[in-house]
C-alpha cells in the first residue's frame, strides 16, 4: 500500500499520496488538493514545489551531486564531448560512434542561417546587450521556419532539434562579432563541434586560426557543466511557455530572456563586474574580504557559495583545473584576474568561508576563463546560454511527450476588495 500524508482542516481529514523518485526523492500529490479542501499552497519561488517529473537530470545540493541520465558531471567531463553529452540529455543515451557521426553530419548540413537574419543583427546598435541581441536572433528562427513541430513525428522532432543545435553556435558567434564589431564568421564543417565554435568567435580575417587544445578542452568542459542544472528558473520557463504548445524556438527564446538575468545565468557577469570594483578600489583583497563578513555591510562577494548546493559546487571543483590550465597557457598578466586569484587563494584558507562551505562555485571559474579568453563581460550569459542549449531542448521535449497540462499557478490575492465607482 502506497504511502499517504494526511491533512486536516476544519474537523475533516484529508489524505495525498506521496510520490517517489528513482533517488528515493519524496514528494506529495497535492493534484486535488483545492478540489478536495479549497485550499492552495502559497510557496514564493516555487523553492519546495514539484512542477514536474524528469528523467533528464539529479540534482542533491546537501551532498554536492549531479548526474545526467545518471552519469555523474565528473564522469562527464573527464570522458566525453559536449555533443555527446548534448545527445544523451535530448536522446536518453550515450551515442554508438554510428549515432555521433550522423549526428555531426546532421549538423554540418543544418549550419548555415538564412542571411535575412543579418537585417536583425544590423538593427541593434553595438550598445544593445548580446542577451537581446540572442534572443530576438533566436526568436527570428522562427520566421524562416513557421512550421509547427508535429510532436508525434520523430522526423519532425529531430528535425526543428538538429536545426537550433546547429544554428545557435552561429547565432551566439554573431552576436559576439556584433559586440566586438568583427566581421561575421560561418561554421567550419571540418572541426568539430567545440572547435568550430572557438572558431566562429575568435578567428580573425587577417590571420589562420588553429583552435588551442587547451583552449577547447576548457570551452568543452563550460558548456558540458553548464548542460543542465534541474528545473532552475530559465529551463522552468522554456517548460512553461512550451506547455502552451509554442514551438521549440520560441520556448528556448523565453529561456534566453529568462538566463539574461544577474540571479542566474548573469552571476558570472557579476563577478568579473565585483573584480573590477575591487580594483578600482585600489585591489585590497583582504578589505573586502573583511566586508563579505561584516553583517552590518551590504557588500557581498559574488561567486561564492551556490543557492543550490549546501556543500560544494562539483562543477567549480572540475573548472579550477582548467581555469589554471588556461591562465598557463596564455600567460596572462590581468590585475583583474589576478585579483580573482587571490580572493580564491584566501577564501579556501579562511575559516569563516570553510565553515560556512562559502567555496567559489563555477560562476567565479567560468568568469575567470571567458575573460581570459578576451570574451566581453556582457556576453558571459551568451556562453552559458550556448552550454544550456541541450537540457532546454531536452525539457522541451520531454514536457511535450509527457503531454503535461499548461503552465498556470495559482495567487493569493492581497488587494483591494470590491468597490464601487
Amino acid at each position: 500500500m502506497s504511502e499517504k500524508v494526511k491533512l486536516k482542516y476544519k474537523n475533516k481529514e484529508f489524505e495525498f499520496p506521496l510520490i517517489m523518485g528513482s533517488e528515493n526523492e519524496k514528494g506529495i500529490d497535492i493534484k486535488t488538493l483545492r478540489s478536495q479542501t479549497g485550499l492552495i499552497t502559497y510557496d514564493p519561488g516555487y523553492k519546495n514545489t514539484g512542477s514536474c517529473t524528469s528523467q533528464i537530470t539529479f540534482l542533491n545540493g546537501e551532498e554536492g551531486i549531479l548526474r545526467h541520465r545518471g552519469y555523474s558531471i565528473e564522469d562527464l567531463c573527464k570522458n566525453v564531448s559536449f555533443l555527446e553529452v548534448a545527445f544523451l540529455l535530448i536522446f536518453g543515451n550515450m551515442p554508438t560512434e554510428k549515432e555521433l557521426n550522423l549526428l555531426n553530419d546532421e549538423i554540418r548540413k543544418d549550419s548555415l542561417v538564412d542571411e535575412d537574419l543579418k537585417l536583425i543583427l544590423k538593427s541593434f546598435p553595438k550598445s544593445a546587450h548580446p542577451m537581446g541581441i540572442l534572443s530576438s536572433l533566436t526568436s527570428g528562427l522562427i520566421a524562416f521556419n513557421p512550421s509547427s513541430v508535429d510532436i508525434e513525428s520523430e522526423d519532425d522532432m529531430r528535425e526543428a532539434i538538429i536545426m537550433l543545435i546547429a544554428k545557435f553556435p552561429i547565432l551566439a558567434s554573431w552576436t559576439h562579432r556584433k559586440v566586438k564589431g568583427l566581421p561575421l564568421n560561418y561554421a567550419n564543417t571540418s572541426l568539430s563541434y567545440v572547435e568550430n565554435i572557438a572558431h566562429m568567435m575568435f578567428k580573425l580575417p587577417h590571420q589562420d586560426f588553429k583552435p588551442s587544445p587547451v583552449v577547447v578542452n576548457a570551452l568543452n568542459k563550460l558548456l558540458i557543466l553548464h548542460a543542465d542544472h534541474e528545473q532552475n528558473c530559465s529551463t522552468s520557463t522554456v517548460r512553461i511557455v512550451g506547455s502552451s504548445e509554442a514551438g521549440l524556438f520560441a520556448s528556448v527564446s523565453a529561456g534566453v530572456s529568462a538566463l539574461w538575468g544577474r540571479l542566474h545565468g548573469g552571476a558570472n557577469q557579476g563577478v568579473i563586474e565585483m573584480l573590477k570594483a575591487i580594483k578600482r578600489d585600489g585591489g585590497d583583497t583582504k578589505k573586502f574580504m573583511a566586508r563579505a563578513k561584516d553583517k552590518n555591510d551590504s557588500f557581498r562577494l559574488m561567486g561564492f557559495g551556490h543557492r543550490v548546493y549546501k556543500n560544494f559546487d562539483p562543477r567549480a571543483r572540475i573548472i579550477k583545473k582548467s581555469a589554471d590550465q588556461v591562465l598557463g597557457e596564455l600567460g596572462i598578466n590581468d590585475p583583474i584576474l589576478n585579483i580573482a586569484k587571490s580572493l580564491e587563494e584566501e577564501a579556501l584558507n579562511d575559516s569563516y568561508f570553510i565553515d560556512r562551505k562559502l567555496y567559489p562555485n563555477v560562476d567565479f571559474y567560468s568568469g575567470i576563463i571567458y575573460r581570459a579568453l578576451g570574451i566581453p563581460t556582457e556576453m558571459f550569459t551568451v556562453m552559458f546560454a550556448l552550454g544550456r542549449l541541450p537540457g532546454w531542448i531536452a525539457q522541451w521535449a520531454e514536457m511535450r511527450k509527457n503531454k503535461e497540462p499548461i503552465g498556470r499557478p495559482r495567487q493569493i490575492y492581497t488587494g483591494n476588495t470590491k468597490r464601487t465607482i
